[in-house]
């Protein structure tokens, strides 16, 4: 190790992590401008930094930034969008996976992902109703021709996945939050019969689906899990060999105005937030607009979800927060692929999820969820061979688990960046330094600076007429913390 960073403590895992425990702040604090230092975290291609405790920086005054000197400039004082929070999905595969790993290593990967102190601190999740791809086989709740679910039950789901979900939030004491998502009707409920494929629901079956979806809630608050919110429809513009079915913007604007809507609004989940499109970035507008325009249909939404799978389209997710300014966003779905457990090292992954969730947050997104965990030694369970990378891969003969680096910058954002942040300006001269910033609710300051370059980047970073001067190593990406003492208090 060089001289530029210190020697951490790390986990006592098997699989040792390489970040300082860093404990959570203390909430309540406005933000202090009398700050002196920065704590700087770090993850690196060279040097084996991983979430890495680096020297503090020492701030200096500084009046006037200088034009052609790399300078990220923030202001506190302007406050955007609030963060409901950051993670992952916790899916049947995920689950699978999980108990065929020893004891300690299940316990190692809880604390790696959702613990405070220790981990990278999850707060928002996602799971399934019904199966999806990244389950061991394709299956519903009901059986066929049951209009009124009198066999509806969720007995699949307690083997597996509650138990997992169960052990997550109580990693968190309680405070993880989830969302849940359809990827199809039962086949019964769908113009092809079929869970796969496509196909569309029946009209006759509008009202079905949409009770199903609050006996869903039911039955897992019988289990003690609550949800904060859900989507309509998984992709639903995307014929899949896997579980899928297709809405149009109107569809679905129509069956949350009729059905959906309604439905949630009598129940006892009416607080949930509900969410539409759960699909790429490229049509979110128009599918935004064909709801948003509807103000019977609008009522209901709390916003729109997005994916990444056919492009950056990172401004049409401005454009729909600058339109519809009463409305949230939301990333709910993103991975890397096809699987290989050779290229499990390859540096670039976990540059894809910086790169997404710098813009995504900058642009208006609210809460910023990747899709598995955890999946095995293949890239599964799943049950249509659409094998992924997860950010940790467990394998199941040699019960270890490997971290991607993906996890690491997923770290840099959801460990820093906690539920009740404000998005803050964070305005940057250098067009090779990707940057977004947040104001906790403990008065401390989080920047996250990505360098996905070749070449080491020195620049300050400036608030109110004070900088730090800082290193953003050849592809890394740095979390600075300011006013960390001022939240410990």
């Amino acid at each position: 190790m060089g001289t530029r960073y210190t020697t951490l403590a790390v986990f006592s895992f098997s699989v040792a992590l390489a970040f300082t425990a860093c404990k959570p702040h203390d909430k309540g604090n406005a933000p202090e401008s009398n700050f002196s230092k920065a704590e700087i975290y770090m993850t690196a291609q060279a040097d084996s930094l991983r979430l890495t405790k680096m020297p503090d920086a020492q701030f200096v005054e500084l009046p006037q930034p200088e034009e052609h000197v790399a300078t990220i400039m923030l202001d506190p004082g302007k406050t955007f969008q609030t963060i409901v929070g950051i993670g992952g999905a916790l899916t049947d595969a995920s689950a699978e996976t999980f108990y065929k790993l020893p004891k300690s290593t299940q316990d190692e990967l809880i604390e790696a992902y959702f613990s405070d102190f220790n981990g990278i601190g999850y707060s928002l999740c996602r799971t399934h109703i019904n199966s999806c791809d990244f389950s061991s086989d394709s299956y519903a709740y009901a059986d066929a021709g049951d209009k009124e679910l009198k066999t509806f039950n969720i007995s699949h789901d307690k083997k597996y996945r509650i138990p997992f979900i169960k052990a997550a939030i109580d990693k968190t004491a309680g405070k993880l939050q989830f969302f849940a998502s359809p990827w199809s009707p039962p086949a019964w409920m769908k113009d092809n019969n079929d869970m796969l494929h496509g196909g569309k629901l029946k009209p006759e079956y509008f009202q079905s689906w949409a009770d199903y979806y609050t006996r869903f809630f039911e039955e897992y608050k019988k289990e003690g899990i609550e949800f904060w919110g859900l989507t309509v429809q998984n992709e639903p513009m995307a014929v899949q060999k896997w579980e899928s079915c297709i809405y149009t913007g109107e569809d679905e604007r129509d069956f949350v105005k009729n059905f959906l809507g309604p439905t949630l609004r009598k129940s006892a989940f009416s607080h949930l937030k509900l969410i539409i499109w759960d699909h790429n970035r490229g049509l979110m507008y128009q599918r935004a607009k064909a709801v948003y325009d509807d103000p019977e249909a609008s009522k209901y939404v709390w916003g729109t979800g997005f994916h990444w799978y056919t492009g950056d389209h990172f401004d049409n997710v401005k454009q729909v927060a600058e339109a519809f300014p009463d409305k949230n966003l939301i990333f709910t779905e993103g991975c890397v692929y096809p699987f290989n457990y050779d290229s499990l090292n390859v540096w670039h992954w976990g540059e894809t999820y910086g790169k997404s969730l710098i813009n995504d947050l900058n642009n208006g997104a609210a809460a910023w969820v990747d899709w598995n965990i955890l999946l095995d030694e293949t890239g599964g369970p799943n049950h249509v061979s659409n094998f992924c990378y997860a950010p940790v891969i467990g394998n199941t003969k040699t019960g270890k688990l490997t971290y991607m680096n993906s996890f690491y910058y997923l770290g840099h954002f959801s460990k820093f960046i906690r539920p009740e942040a404000k998005r803050i300006i964070c305005s940057s001269n250098d067009d090779n330094l990707m940057s977004t910033a947040f104001l906790n609710a403990d008065g401390s300051i989080v920047t996250v600076v990505q360098n996905s370059t070749d070449t080491d980047k020195d620049y300050f970073l400036w608030i109110d007429g004070k900088a730090i001067k800082a290193r953003s190593l050849a592809h890394s990406i740095s979390t600075v913390v300011v006013n960390s003492a001022a939240a410990k208090k």
